[in-house]
Formats: structure tokens, C-alpha cells, sequence
């Protein structure tokens, strides 16, 4: 038995996923196995596979876009943020009464 002050967590286990998994392909191999049958696909079964994966692929490219029109507002609103507070300090004179205040300006 080991004496030790601190507890040493055990080391992480590694899990690597392929590179170019297709979890939809692999689920219906598994079904056709699990089925009993290793036949090929059927014309209409393929058919349908392929429009099943197009419709997901256009479902998360319009939500890619969505995301980038948020993006732009938000980009927008940053914009103006910043351009309003540059504008607010160098164009009007709301330093120098801050700094009267302080009594550290010069009274015109």
C-alpha cells in the first residue's frame, strides 16, 4: 500500500473517431447486421438515403447562414459602439469637463 499526500487522478483514456466517419452509413450497417442479411441496397433505399442526407445537409447550411446574419448584426452593433465612443471622447469636449471636474483641467 502507497502512502500518498495528494490523490493523482488516473491518466485520461485516449478515444480517437475516425476522420471521415459517417455515423448515418454506419447505423445502417449495423441495422442490415443486426437484420441477419448483408445484401446490397435496394435502388429505393439508396434513393432514400441520399435525399434523407441532402435535406440535413440544407437544414444545417440555412442554419449556418442564419448564424451569419447574427453575426453581422452583432459585428454592427459592435461598430457603432465603438465609432460612438470614439466620436464621444475626440469631438466633444465631455473629457474636459470629466477632468474640471477632477480639478485637474484648466478652466477656459
Amino acid at each position: 500500500m502507497r502512502f500518498v499526500i495528494f490523490r493523482t487522478p488516473k491518466p485520461k483514456k485516449f478515444h480517437i473517431m475516425a476522420r471521415y466517419h459517417n455515423p448515418e452509413l454506419e447505423r445502417m450497417r449495423k441495422r442490415r447486421a443486426e437484420m441477419g442479411y448483408e445484401q446490397a441496397i435496394s435502388h429505393d433505399e439508396e434513393l432514400r438515403m441520399k435525399m434523407r442526407g441532402r435535406w440535413k445537409e440544407n437544414a444545417e447550411e440555412e442554419k449556418l447562414q442564419s448564424f451569419g446574419i447574427s453575426k453581422r448584426i452583432s459585428f454592427l452593433v459592435y461598430a457603432t459602439l465603438i465609432l460612438g465612443g470614439v466620436y464621444f471622447i475626440f469631438f466633444t469636449d465631455f473629457i474636459d469637463k470629466l477632468l474640471l471636474l477632477f480639478g485637474v483641467g484648466k478652466v477656459k
